[in-house]
């Protein structure tokens, strides 16, 4: 990693240098140089290595914030999990129509950061939107996909960029529990984890004390936990930015890809063309795993009598407590 300190005018005109993490205790942000072929490589943004990555450096909060940053149209992409979000946001690289980003590591970083890196979020949001020089001409529009881990911030994302749109994307329960389960140990501890950090920003009232909560099973917790979401994604799509926000069926997007990447790039008011979009889903992206690389298997075909049997009492329980919370789950698509 370079320790030399290139000139931060340089760094905000060129969008190949990517906010990539904080440090709150320095008051310092971490940016790395990335190629356009990051953008689609397998993994997320957040997973380079800066140690690797062509060139890193880090700035001073105080010289982020005053960055003079020649910002773009900037759209988001927010998920549930496990419902081809990923996917999209590497569909959305055409050449000179749009770039996606699949998870930048800065955003987690704002998001587990609180309240203490809120004037950061406007900075970061200008700094992600510049526009991308390719082949294929000058990027129209950036879409950026966060972890949802850092769902907590999408108001405050969308207060940042008030000319942002937002795809929403989730999938029906039976298909979030079966991801959750396929995952092994690490796929149900992640369950758990979601449901604590989901009841800490959009938590209610389920009637469980902390003995009944710990005595939940992995995929109660995690079916909670996307439950909650659902909440969570309705008060969005019925809230003060509902002409801007629009979901998305991650299942309806694999079934009707083209048309799914038009109404995302309508909703944005990006022009493209048809045949391009066509090109893209007919090309390789969709016949490789979008996480790891490599050709995509497929999910397996039959799950275990035993998972199948608590994935279905789950999707009761969770099917009562919505109803008696009054939300429609899964909510319903409403992007096209």
């Amino acid at each position: 990693m370079s320790n030399a300190l290139p000139d931060t005018a340089r760094i905000a005109a060129d969008p190949r240098w990517l906010p990539h993490s904080i440090d709150l205790a320095s008051e310092r942000m971490l940016f790395v140089h990335i190629d356009a072929g990051d953008l689609t490589a397998p993994g997320f943004l957040a997973d380079i290595d800066p140690g690797a990555a062509h060139n890193a450096c880090w700035l001073p909060f105080d010289a982020v914030r005053s960055m003079q940053v020649e910002a773009g149209p900037l759209h988001f992409i927010f998920h549930t999990a496990f419902c081809r979000s990923t996917l999209l946001a590497r569909a959305l690289n055409i050449e000179g129509i749009s770039v996606g980003m699949a998870e930048p590591g800065v955003i987690a970083h704002l998001a587990s950061a609180g309240e203490r890196a809120h004037g950061l979020i406007g900075p970061v949001c200008n700094l992600l939107s510049r526009q991308w020089e390719t082949a294929g001409g000058r990027s129209a529009a950036v879409f950026v996909k966060p972890t949802n881990h850092a769902n907590a911030l999408i108001p405050a994302l969308l207060s940042a960029r008030p000319d942002a749109t937002a795809v929403l994307m989730t999938n029906p329960l039976p298909t979030f529990l079966r991801s959750v389960d396929s995952r092994a140990l690490m796929g149900r501890r992640w369950g758990r984890q979601l449901y604590l950090e989901t009841m800490g920003y959009i938590g209610m009232d389920l009637g469980l004390d902390g003995r009944e909560q710990f005595l939940m099973t992995d995929l109660q917790a995690a079916g909670i936990a996307w439950f909650l979401s659902q909440r969570y994604f309705a008060g969005l799509l019925n809230g003060p930015d509902a002409a801007r926000v629009r979901l998305l069926d991650g299942d309806r997007f694999d079934r009707d890809r083209t048309r799914a990447l038009e109404a995302v790039l309508s909703l944005a008011g990006v022009a493209f063309d048809k045949a391009g979009l066509q090109a893209v889903v007919e090309g390789p992206l969709f016949r490789r795993h979008a996480k790891l690389g490599g050709a995509f298997a497929g999910e397996a075909a039959v799950p275990a009598p035993s998972f199948a049997q608590e994935a279905e009492q789950v999707g009761q329980w969770i099917g009562m407590i919505a109803e008696q919370a009054g939300v429609a789950v899964p909510v319903p698509q409403t992007l096209f």
